[in-house]
């Protein structure tokens, strides 16, 4: 199951808005079982870096409304929440979904943009961006996780 999910499940349980970091521990480690406390960490840090949540430094928030996902019976989140995927690679295989073409002809495409039109001056990221808008494909979502990644590696 998804990040989204995990993170939504302590405050669909409790009916709350807002949580603290002590309540999301307790819930995730003790009640629950699935995490250890650093894991916890890690989980929070993740759906803050994603924009699922928000924090106003002693409680937590959804920034999305828990009712809209299914929390299956018996629900436990596997380790697949924890590991990072490369966005330029999400917006790539969204671009190949959305336009039909293969994964080397949309690969092509991105690397004529960069060298034809920005003479090797636009990262591969940003690149995409600009053909996800052209076949229409959705991104929005990755935006601040391509805006982060491009400004850690300057």
């Amino acid at each position: 199951m998804t990040l989204k999910t995990t993170l939504a499940a302590p405050f669909y349980h409790s009916r709350a808005e807002k949580l603290g970091r002590s309540e999301l521990i307790y819930y995730y480690s003790f009640d629950r079982r699935w995490m250890d406390r650093d894991q916890v960490d890690l989980l929070l840090r993740r759906g803050l870096d994603q924009g699922l949540i928000r924090t106003d430094g002693e409680f937590f928030y959804l920034l999305f409304d828990p009712a809209e996902v299914q929390i299956p019976i018996g629900y436990k989140p596997s380790s697949a929440i924890f590991e990072v995927a490369d966005p330029v690679s999400q917006l790539m295989d969204r671009i190949v979904s959305s336009s039909g073409m293969s994964q080397e002809e949309v690969a092509s495409r991105m690397n004529e943009l960069i060298r034809d039109r920005f003479d090797g001056k636009l990262r591969p990221g940003a690149a995409l961006v600009i053909l996800a808008k052209e076949f229409e494909t959705p991104y929005a979502d990755l935006v601040p996780v391509l805006r982060s990644d491009l400004m850690k590696k300057e």
